[in-house]
């Protein structure tokens, strides 16, 4: 909205300064500001009506160092994520901008899935929340409802680097170095210099016209990974401030990838691929980003908050969509190494005792217990040290993923 209103005041009474929210690098550091501010001082807030309504944690008793203290702590925090990255964006953002749309959707979307989820645990009194079933419909609704937007409206565009024969001199003196705007499926893929995969491709087994059925592709793929990451997620949220502080390291470096996508400078000098209009995520991304970092403020160790699936559902959905947008998907396994580790722990732990208990007739177990950071509690490490080691691999994964702009 303020974006709008310094626009009309710059176009029709000259107002000085009215300008500077043109740029995406200004509204993305007041959306950051403005987000921290909220979380963190309306996040008490928050915290204290949760715990008047008494919306607090029930914890099992998984034989856990601390664990049973936890329970009553007020849960449900992701609203304060929430809130704190809408408000940003309603205000800063160019509210037509079909990326800013799709992540709003995705916000809210995730964010009411979670909520089902938490209120069930809560106020019906069943631990299982939500049933699996209609959590993966959810996920599976979203991602087909993202792929569709990105695969189908007109304005979700790449421009590649034309050849070197074809970047004609224009009559203003700069090159032309990228080709028209057009509707594409393809994706970066990392540490390759030819690094552009075509999903339609898959399809090139029918013969000519396959690239009409892409969508197709593009589509599963989407739905694959909003549903992977978002439960990545949600299996790191299991120990004070891990998933937040996580989350918060993989959205700034997302932001980097954003801001770079979407400005044809950067584009043309790191060779990698433009998408118009892209940029604009980054004043989203950075009002995410903010709203995770003040959530961390209540939920370090000892947490006063838990975000509960409102938070961890609505975290994964938010990374994924925006790496997809951003046509960096294939690097969300480095990126987000955490939530790949964390659901493969599980996943190994839960196949491997399956297996044993078929072959031997008693289950075997690979982890003292999964998701692995409860297998570093069970080996009697404190949470915090957990915690801040996870973070450090975080910052080492995300240093590492913004290296391969450049390593090819």
């Amino acid at each position: 909205m303020l974006y709008y209103l310094f626009q009309y005041l710059e176009s029709e009474f000259s107002l000085t300064g009215a300008s500077v929210f043109q740029f995406i690098t200004f509204r993305s550091a007041m959306a950051f500001i403005l987000s921290l501010l909220i979380s963190t001082i309306f996040g008490k807030k928050i915290i204290n009506y949760l715990r008047r309504q008494q919306v607090g944690e029930t914890v099992r008793d998984l034989g856990l160092d601390g664990q049973v203290q936890k329970a009553g702590t007020p849960t449900m925090g992701g609203v304060i994520i929430i809130l704190a990255t809408l408000i940003p964006v309603l205000f800063l953002a160019k509210l037509e901008n079909i990326y800013i749309i799709i992540l709003l959707i995705t916000t809210v979307w995730m964010g009411l899935i979670g909520f089902a989820d938490d209120y069930i645990k809560v106020f019906k009194k069943d631990k299982a929340g939500l049933k699996g079933k209609f959590k993966v419909l959810g996920q599976i609704g979203l991602g087909v409802i993202v792929g569709s937007m990105l695969y189908f409206h007109q304005d979700v565009t790449i421009k590649e680097q034309l050849p070197t024969s074809e970047q004609v001199v224009q009559v203003d003196g700069k090159k032309k170095v990228f080709g028209e705007a057009h509707k594409s499926t393809k994706t970066t893929v990392p540490f390759l210099k030819n690094n552009e995969l075509d999903y339609a491709k898959a399809l090139s087994f029918l013969g000519d016209g396959y690239e009409k059925y892409g969508w197709i592709i593009f589509i599963f793929v989407t739905v694959f990974i909003v549903t992977g990451v978002s439960n990545g997620a949600n299996l790191t949220d299991g120990i004070d401030g891990l998933a937040a502080g996580s989350s918060a390291i993989m959205v700034i470096t997302l932001a980097i990838f954003a801001w770079v996508s979407g400005n044809i400078i950067f584009a043309d000098y790191l060779d990698v691929m433009y998408i118009p209009k892209s940029g604009e995520m980054t004043v989203f991304i950075l009002a995410f980003a903010g709203a995770l970092i003040g959530f961390l403020w209540y939920n370090t160790y000892p947490a006063q908050v838990f975000m509960g699936d409102t938070g961890s559902l609505t975290i994964g959905g938010i990374i994924a969509v925006i790496a997809i947008a951003i046509r960096k998907e294939l690097l969300l396994p480095v990126l987000a190494g955490i939530f790949v580790v964390e659901n493969l722990s599980v996943i190994l732990q839960v196949s491997w005792f399956k297996y044993t208990k078929k072959k031997f007739g008693e289950g075997r177990r690979i982890f003292k217990m999964s998701p692995l950071h409860h297998h570093y509690q069970k080996l009697n490490y404190h949470e915090s040290k957990i915690v801040v080691r996870f973070w450090i691999v975080g910052i080492l994964l995300a240093v590492f993923t913004i290296v391969t702009l450049k390593l090819r």
